[in-house]
């Protein structure tokens, strides 16, 4: 009983050092001023302010845009070096994780004269943001995949599909992927949350995102910029729990005994 009383206890703190400031930027986003109760015009205004508009859009392109690349990229590889060149696999830890030791003002002074080639070569759109995104989202996304990857038998499986005439295609998208269907699932909704919180690199580059907007926003409506905030946070939380419902779904189906067959009777 007390250790249930305990756990609720530190449940509530939890949830309360959580919600406590969400709940603030809702009172104050709907602040009615001198005058008392609440006013929404904050959250309406939002449909009505266009760069706001373009700069969330441009987000979640680039949020899709990243999640896509970062998976055609990194899977592929992960699988290629679990089965063929495992030797290799600390080098491509190594890799992945150290943009988590560069600081974001370093990668940028670093990338700043490559993104003029980038700039020259492929205009001067937000979107090309994705190759830096794509850099900073590898630590995240190669410890959520790494950990799918480890707990299936990749190597007997993708060899008992290859010796029934599957090519390395196939492999990936019939075996490997289904396998690791709720690794990939967490590292995209890591990639989504890091490009909609992502300001330093946006902001240094000049693009406009979603959070260089609100920092904009914030100087001239504080109230239509918590809300836009709020929103967002909103968006990442409805996005863990579909994640999260995905995932376990995921796992219930495959933790289900299969149906065995109705018994036949004597035939004669």
């Amino acid at each position: 009983m007390s250790a249930r009383i305990f756990r609720y206890g530190v449940l509530t703190v939890l949830g309360a050092f959580f919600l406590l400031p969400l709940v603030a930027m809702l009172e104050f986003s709907t602040r009615g001023g001198l005058g008392g109760g609440r006013d929404f015009s904050a959250w309406t205004s939002i449909a009505d302010d266009r760069a706001l508009l373009e700069a969330i859009a441009t987000s979640l392109q680039l949020a899709v845009l990243t999640s896509a690349l970062m998976l055609v990229l990194l899977l592929p590889t992960m699988v290629w070096v679990h089965l063929r060149l495992p030797a290799l696999k600390r080098l491509l830890e190594f890799l992945c994780l150290l943009p988590l030791v560069i600081p974001a003002i370093v990668l940028v002074v670093g990338i700043a004269s490559l993104y003029s080639w980038v700039t020259f070569f492929l205009g001067n759109s937000a979107l090309t943001l994705i190759f830096v995104y794509v850099v900073l989202v590898l630590p995240y996304a190669y410890r959520a995949l790494e950990s799918g990857l480890a707990a299936m038998d990749l190597r007997t499986l993708s060899e008992a599909a290859r010796s029934l005439g599957a090519g390395w295609g196939t492999v990936l998208l019939r075996v490997v992927l289904p396998g690791v269907k709720g690794a990939v699932l967490s590292a995209s909704l890591l990639a989504v949350a890091l490009v909609l919180g992502e300001f330093t690199l946006a902001s240094l580059l000049n693009f406009p995102t979603l959070q260089v907007a609100i920092n904009l926003t914030g100087k001239r409506d504080a109230a239509l910029s918590i809300a836009v905030s709020l929103a967002a946070l909103l968006l990442a939380f409805g996005l863990l729990l579909a994640l999260s419902a995905l995932v376990g779904r995921t796992r219930r189906s495959r933790a289900a005994p299969p149906l065995a067959p109705a018994s036949q009777g004597d035939p004669s």
